[in-house]
């Protein structure tokens, strides 16, 4: 049976066994992760994603991807241009199941990307808050030495 999931913005045909390069996840290689954001299970379609389906994958490593030089030459005559090189940081993980019921019992850890990790790190209720605007510490010992 073969699934249809959506991650980091693009669409994936998956079926048991597949071997995935997708946008950089939060999760280390080893780990089982899965996919709950599934447009598509074998016939049947979502509106826009299929409730209760899941696609299961073990993150076998994070990798880089080739590299792409972005070349800039500006006008004639002037000899100005820039060279930029980049590679993309991926996840490589392989599908091990492909549920098209029960995936909120399964108990394996959503696959979320490292922006969204981190967003929801910083607007968890336990989160650390910035504190109040603090005294500059010479200012506080004059303060101190004064009202001796």
């Amino acid at each position: 049976m073969f699934a249809v999931l959506k991650t980091g913005g693009k669409q994936y045909k998956v079926q048991a066994g597949d071997v995935l390069r997708v946008e950089k996840l939060d999760a280390v290689a080893g780990e089982k992760i899965q996919f709950n954001d599934v447009l598509m299970v074998g016939t049947t379609i979502g509106v826009p994603f299929v409730k209760g389906a899941a696609v299961q994958a073990e993150v076998i490593d994070q990798i880089k991807g080739e590299k792409t030089i972005h070349y800039v030459k500006r006008r004639r005559k002037h000899s100005s241009q820039r060279t930029k090189g980049h590679r993309q940081h991926l996840t490589l993980v392989r599908v091990t199941e492909v549920l098209e019921k029960g995936a909120d019992k399964s108990g394996v850890k959503a696959a979320v990307g490292t922006v969204a990790a981190r967003r929801a790190a910083h607007e968890a209720p336990g989160a650390a808050k910035p504190a109040e605007k603090a005294e500059k510490p010479k200012r506080a010992a004059k303060a101190a030495a004064a009202q001796e």
